[in-house]
């Protein structure tokens, strides 16, 4: 049984898109990329069809990763081919909780930051759309840092349905 994931963020340009292929590439690493599908959204269609914000592309090239993305809108129906929501802050969590049409897909929704326990008590990721590439690159490190911790709670769940 395949395990998914969707990373959701405002307009699917910068943070969703750079959360889907950090951890689609730590995934891949684990061998785990047959069981495991990444994918992100938005809360808004603003960006739909476009690709990542250039400055996305710019930071995850810089640090070895893939930038092919398309962006597209989240579909409160996905909620029932998905495993997990992960949502970029507070603000994606509150929505796609009320986008989700019963508990059980409500209790599908966290917060990125929430699996990176260096994470202390602030558990949003800037959004870096407005600023300079600094955003880029502290949004990186950010996604990175949950990453390990998103990765083994994943592999828990998929190592469980497997059993």
């Amino acid at each position: 049984m395949t395990y998914r994931v969707c990373f959701v963020c405002t307009g699917n340009i910068c943070r969703s898109p750079m959360a889907e292929i950090v951890f689609r590439a730590r995934v891949a690493e684990a061998g785990l990329d047959g069981a495991v599908v990444v994918d992100s959204a938005g809360t808004g269609g603003w960006h739909e069809g476009e690709g990542a914000d250039p400055r996305t592309e710019t930071v995850l090239r810089a640090n070895g990763y893939d930038t092919a993305h398309t962006a597209r809108r989240f579909d409160p129906s996905w909620f029932a081919r998905l495993d997990l929501v992960i949502a970029l802050d507070s603000e994606h969590l509150t929505a796609l909780r009320r986008l989700a049409p019963t508990e059980r897909d409500a209790d599908k929704v966290r917060l990125l930051r929430s699996y990176d326990p260096a994470a202390d008590d602030d558990l949003d990721v800037p959004d870096p759309y407005y600023g300079g590439a600094d955003g880029f690159d502290e949004c990186l490190e950010m996604v990175e840092a949950a990453s390990t911790g998103l990765l083994a709670a994943v592999r828990e769940q998929v190592e469980g349905q497997a059993a």
